[in-house]
């Protein structure tokens, strides 16, 4: 099949773990931008990356790079398309518009004028219009300007990939999907450990550590796809990729989550059922302060409060006795957590060895593991410990200087041969380049300063929030059902509703590195 562009969005902080993914699920020419990872597929591969992808939160095919000064030659550009291989007049669709630039600044208007363009090209060719539909379009696109460079899309995920279809509850801010995920990964979990989640809210840190210490992907949950609605969608390969359980796997070990307040622990019970993980899943109600040292080590990553519901002295104390229990009940483990303010890790009382700014929502957060262990820190290097791993130390390294010399780190992307199509077969030379190339690195041509459109999350996705409740039951035994309940014992994969193949999608030679949207 021929391949083609593609971009995975993803949150700031994430993108080295998104290109390690797109690396191993086999994707050509990675290359990380800001908020983004660009590569090359085909249809399989979209569909691949949509429904096996953990750290993505969408996949978006580009069908045409243009510059433009003004909305007029947005319009004259997107009108220029042939709309009749993506749409035909009893399509829906909306536009999603993304906007870095002191030309266009109304990103709405920008939306207005792509809609208009793909209208009139219809009801100049065909006599009849599509139309348009905010909610549920059969195909969405997204328009993303930044300065005069202009690239418009095709939105192959539909829904936000954070809405994963097994959620059936939630407390209050849950930790999204993705970003949980991509926690989980940034600590090098080899699944050769319990893993205590002593804050665990909802279970959502717990069910994306079981599903991938299960290694099943995320996409078995999802009713919909936004490709199921293209002209040239292939129910046959996506049925093939939806079926293949065979790189699944057995989990030796138990994942552990607590929480204080029992109405959390009862929708994260009901959640680990959704997700089929209840088998490896302990959840209890417990208050972190009365923890014992369980009986092996283990990893500990958790999201616990940073202050929206507890008192400035609630908070205060509560990260004290985090820090007393994990020095005194956890030695020879490692901990991560995730919070917002450096105060409250000053509390915690003990020296972080690695950390990482990430967002959570619109949240300026650290990411931050401390290797726990007795005694003084001396006797445990004495004892051959150590306290970074050499990832974990080129990051940090890296992050020192690229504060100290931006203009460096510049260079080094500009330079990068894939920017320029070069070395696209040698892995190994894409996970090299991957390595010199700085998570906050911002280019000032695309994508850097203020957007035109801001309506909350940072380093997010064009949905905020969103209903949960989707999917089912998923219990292993058998073959899936796709939509509602996930049963593994008798009865067949079932899917429904035809759909028209035809068209295809011309591969874009250029490629856009910053890629940003909040």
């Amino acid at each position: 099949m021929q391949e083609f562009e593609l971009i995975a969005k993803t949150f700031q902080g994430l993108e080295e773990v998104l290109a390690q993914e797109l690396i191993e699920l086999g994707a050509n020419n990675v290359a990380i931008g800001r908020r983004m990872v660009s590569f090359t597929g085909d249809k399989a591969m979209m569909y691949r990356a949509n429904f096996c992808l953990r750290t993505a939160i969408r996949i978006l095919m580009p069908v045409k790079h243009f510059k433009a000064k003004d909305a007029d030659e947005v319009y004259a550009a997107v009108r220029s398309i042939d709309w009749s291989k993506y749409l035909d007049t009893n399509t829906t669709f909306a536009v999603d518009s993304v906007v870095f630039s002191t030309e266009f600044r109304h990103s709405k208007f920008v939306a207005y004028k792509v809609k208009d363009a793909i209208v009139d090209y219809f009801r100049d060719t065909t006599g009849e219009r599509p139309n348009i539909r905010i909610t549920n379009p059969d195909v969405k696109l997204n328009i993303h300007i930044a300065d005069e460079d202009c690239t418009l899309s095709l939105d192959s995920s539909g829904e936000s990939l954070h809405i994963r279809g097994y959620r059936v509850g939630s407390v209050e801010a849950p930790i999204n999907e993705v970003l949980a995920a991509g926690l989980i990964k940034l600590t090098g979990w080899k699944y050769d450990t319990d893993f205590i989640d002593p804050f665990c809210g909802s279970g959502t840190l717990l069910i994306e550590a079981a599903l991938m210490a299960r290694n099943i992907y995320p996409g078995v949950f999802r009713k919909e796809f936004g490709f199921e609605k293209w002209k040239d969608f292939d129910r046959k390969l996506l049925d093939e990729i939806y079926n293949d359980d065979s790189q699944e796997r057995e989990f030796d070990h138990k994942i552990y989550g607590y929480d204080i307040n029992l109405p959390a622990i009862e929708v994260a019970t009901k959640n680990v059922k959704s997700a089929g993980v209840a088998d490896i899943v302990v959840l209890k109600q417990q208050d972190f302060r009365k923890f014992t040292r369980p009986s092996e080590n283990a990893l500990i990553v958790t999201n616990p409060p940073y202050g929206e519901r507890l008192t400035p002295p609630d908070l205060l104390n509560l990260y004290q006795h985090i820090g007393k229990v994990m020095k005194n009940e956890f030695s020879g483990g490692e901990a991560w957590i995730i919070s917002s303010k450096q105060e409250l890790f000053e509390n915690i009382g003990l020296r972080a060895s690695f950390k990482i700014q990430l967002f959570n929502g619109s949240l300026d957060c650290d990411f931050r593991k401390y290797q726990l262990f007795q005694g003084k820190l001396g006797d445990f290097r004495a004892q051959g410990g150590k306290i970074k791993t050499d990832e974990e130390r080129r990051l940090m390294s890296d992050s020192k200087r690229f504060k100290t010399n931006r203009e460096e780190f510049k260079q080094r992307f500009s330079d990068n041969p894939l920017r320029h199509g070069e070395g696209k077969d040698e892995l190994d030379d894409q996970y090299l380049i991957l390595r010199h190339k700085h998570r906050y690195f911002e280019n000032s041509n695309l994508g850097g300063g203020k957007s035109a459109r801001d309506e909350g999350r940072k380093g997010g996705d064009f949905k905020k929030g969103g209903d949960f409740r989707k999917g089912g039951d998923f219990k292993k035994g058998g073959d899936r059902k796709r939509g509602g309940d996930f049963k593994r014992g008798e009865g067949s994969f079932k899917r429904g509703g035809d759909f028209k193949k035809g068209g295809d999608f011309k591969k874009k030679k250029s490629f856009r590195r910053d890629y940003d949207e909040d």
